[in-house]
């Protein structure tokens, strides 16, 4: 017998219980969509992860306060001279905590770290960070405010779309003038133009003129808007919004990618000895570098292991899918019991009955597959344009799924189809 003959009877079979093939189909289906748009989720993430680093430089330093530092002095025991009692230094711990108890980074070391070092450190960009109220007219809205110098927008790679940054003279004179975002003059403008440069809004209740409009950004690597900020000089944050004498971040753009690693270690060891540390290094450093390369490799490795749980999931879901496959199967097989022996009487052999019965079980997962990728496609998609997610939905995913599916039909169905295939004529005739 042919293999047209035997898809021909195949789907017979599986068109004679309509209900039973669709519902057999249905772990194959939910499984494939999944896979489908899990990876069209971890792809469209680790793409919004790598544009949101690669936009602020790959040779771009980061420091911050180590909050989380504990700080232990050994215990020194020693014997005086003679019979005496042993004389022991006590044990110390530092514990990093909240406010600027446990933040030693100022001002001042971010411009020695500049002028120190101009073989590594193209620029750096102290910041003091916070929450806010802005208000224009009778409209106010939360935002996040950030105190920083004019190199902020060289080391972020920071445009404007409208207006200008600020410069060291409005610095130096703690000016109220501001930068903002896009979304902070969405929330304050209810009709108009958004465009705030020459207008005077209010932050914390101090009125501040708007010297420019920051550029769109959108989301970054963590999610956040980058375009719900007031950017202020940085005394002027520190003087008349906060009152902080320390620094909440700085960021550091040096001279190339290949300097990182002696930007890094020249540093590390200038602020160890500004700030008085003692060993044991990196345990008691008061600060934390990192690199935007360090954030990338972080992000993706979520993102990965993420993906791969959820992949996990989908892989389960086309198991048991698989395992629906070899029951019905093995249904469809004690139902048919008599047809096979009439098939095999007429000459049938156990090849055709075998090849049949796996042509049912590929088929029940191809077209579950094919349901599935339709599905996922169309989940991915919805994600995208109604729920705003970055999903990229990726040709080589679409034909793994339609393979794995394909396998999973094969696996599953080798166990009722070599069943089938074993009957013996009589045995099979006589059965009622």
């Amino acid at each position: 017998m042919n293999l047209l003959e035997n898809l021909r009877i195949a789907l017979r079979g599986l068109a004679s219980n309509k209900m039973r093939t669709a519902l057999t189909m249905l772990g194959i289906i939910i499984g494939v969509g999944v896979v489908i748009i899990v990876v069209a989720i971890g792809q469209g993430a680790t793409q919004s992860v790598t544009a949101a680093i690669n936009s602020l430089g790959t040779n771009q330093l980061s420091i911050r306060p180590n909050w989380g530092r504990v700080r232990l002095t050994a215990a020194v025991a020693h014997k005086t001279r003679g019979s005496g009692p042993v004389a022991s230094s006590t044990v110390s711990a530092n514990f990093g905590g909240g406010g600027d108890g446990g933040n030693n980074l100022t001002l001042d070391d971010a411009n020695r770290i500049a002028a120190n070092f101009p073989q590594t450190v193209a620029a750096v960009a102290p910041q003091v960070r916070g929450g806010v109220q802005a208000r224009l007219g009778a409209t106010d809205s939360s935002t996040s405010y950030v105190g920083t110098t004019p190199a902020y927008i060289y080391v972020n790679n920071i445009t404007l779309s409208s207006g200008r940054f600020f410069t060291s003279y409005d610095v130096d004179g703690r000016r109220l003038v501001c930068v903002v975002g896009k979304t902070v003059a969405d929330n304050l403008v209810t009709g108009g133009s958004h465009d705030l440069t020459g207008r005077t809004i209010s932050v914390s209740g101090k009125n501040f003129e708007v010297i420019g409009m920051l550029a769109p950004k959108g989301a970054g690597a963590f999610g956040q808007d980058q375009d719900d900020v007031v950017v202020m000089p940085i005394t002027t944050a520190m003087m008349r919004i906060d009152n902080k004498t320390r620094l909440d971040f700085m960021s550091i753009r040096c001279t190339t990618a290949k300097m990182m690693p002696l930007a890094q270690q020249q540093i590390a060891s200038f602020l160890r000895n500004r700030h008085h540390l003692r060993p044991p290094f990196p345990d008691n450093d008061d600060f934390r570098i990192g690199s935007q390369t360090e954030l990338m490799a972080r992000q993706q490795s979520v993102t990965g292991t993420m993906t791969s749980l959820l992949s996990a999931v989908a892989v389960i879901s086309l198991i048991v899918g698989g395992i629906g496959i070899m029951n019905i199967m093995l249904v469809s097989v004690t139902e048919r019991t008599r047809e096979i022996g009439i098939r095999k009487a007429i000459g049938a052999t156990p090849r055709d009955i075998l090849l049949q019965f796996l042509i049912e079980s590929a088929i029940i997962s191809l077209l579950g597959g094919l349901v599935g990728i339709i599905i996922g496609i169309g989940g991915a998609v919805l994600l995208a344009t109604v729920g705003g997610w970055n999903t990229i939905i990726g040709t080589a995913s679409v034909f793994v799924a339609l393979g794995v599916s394909a396998g999973v039909g094969l696996f599953f169905g080798i166990y009722p189809a070599t069943k089938a295939a074993a009957l013996h004529p009589i045995e099979a005739l006589r059965y009622e």
